[in-house]
């Protein structure tokens, strides 16, 4: 896949305070704004009109900032085959509403982190409860973790340390809204040739090395013996109901962002796993369940190597789960890791 131009430096700390819009000029100054909404990174320009155009230098560029927070919208009813798709020069994305009236899953991109196009974060996430969730998550956690990473000592455990806060600050901020939904998510933080892959609930992320599914996340689900033996000990209980394991009756999953009601034992805390990237690391899948209660690991990774296309394998695995029963949300991300190997 050919790569895009890149995106002008940003620095850590401009990451955590991004502007929302271009504020105005006094109504003399006679200048207007043209900003171009697409998902896609480019640049605001600043014209003048012909009255000023002496009186002034050459155009304002003013950079966007290279990031891009997906609120997957539905734009028809669940029954038809409209497929969202979304595409960077590292990764690809293809998304897919269930049989549920609200679309449910997002998803986050941030890259060109301190003007380097080695570090990267991406992130996929699925709501349960509505959408509020999910809408806050992908407009928070990913500036949180950067913010945390900001913030926190250099240490060998600094990136461990910081995503971990990113997500405990994203749930605290979340609940003190009073919002009844939770958000199950997988998040990729790429940086200096290391990978850090963490999740809570049961999106997960699985790299394909030499062509073998490498799982990077284990599922949070109620039935995990170490996730019930926790829920247990801290006063509650997992129950299994037509082969389906629950949290008080409730959630099939142990962690998430979110759920209020249940935060004693529907904890966000995630799981992280560190690696370093090597050549033969080839790319990530990151995905809701969406895909994987009805698509295996293998499968997956054989069908993005089958056809040689990233944006359209993600297209194809939608497809392969929703042909095979699947009407939840389905939502596929793949992340080319070739771009971030040292």
């Amino acid at each position: 896949m050919a790569l895009e131009s890149s995106p002008p430096p940003l620095s850590w700390a401009s990451l955590t305070n991004i502007v929302g819009a271009t504020k105005k000029r006094p109504r003399e100054a006679k200048i207007s704004l043209e900003v171009p909404v697409t998902g896609n990174v480019k640049e605001d320009e600043v014209k003048v009109s012909s009255m000023e155009r002496k009186k002034r230098p050459s155009s304002i560029i003013i950079p966007k900032t290279y990031i891009n927070l997906g609120c997957i919208e539905k734009v028809k009813d669940h029954h038809d085959d409209h497929v969202f798709e979304d595409q960077g020069s590292e990764y690809c994305l293809a998304s897919k509403q269930g049989t549920r009236h609200a679309m449910e899953d997002g998803y986050g991109v941030i890259t060109n982190i301190h003007g380097d196009q080695k570090q990267a974060f991406f992130g996929v996430f699925d709501g349960h409860g509505g959408r509020a969730a999910v809408d806050f998550v992908k407009e928070k956690l990913g500036k949180n973790i950067l913010a945390s990473i900001e913030d926190s000592e250099k240490n060998e455990n600094q990136l461990e340390i910081a995503v971990r806060k990113g997500y405990m600050i994203t749930d605290e901020e979340f609940l003190s809204q009073g919002v009844s939904s939770g958000a199950c998510i997988a998040t990729v933080l790429l940086k200096d040739g290391d990978m850090l892959v963490s999740n809570v609930g049961d999106c997960r992320v699985v790299m394909s090395k030499n062509g073998i599914a490498n799982a990077l996340t284990t599922d949070h689900l109620a039935g995990r013996d170490e996730e019930r033996e926790r829920i247990e000990n801290t006063g509650g209980y997992v129950s299994c109901h037509n082969g389906k394991w629950r949290v008080h009756d409730s959630l099939a999953v142990s962690r998430a962002i979110g759920d209020g009601n249940m935060k004693k034992w529907i904890i966000s805390e995630p799981e992280t796993k560190k690696l370093h990237l090597t050549p033969d690391c080839e790319f990530l899948i990151m995905a809701s369940d969406g895909l994987w209660d009805k698509v295996s690991n293998q499968e997956a990774i054989d069908a993005v190597f089958k056809s040689k296309d990233m944006k359209k394998s993600c297209k194809e695995l939608v497809e392969m789960s929703w042909s095979r029963g699947s009407r939840d949300d389905i939502t596929v991300m793949v992340v080319d890791l070739q771009k971030f190997v040292l």
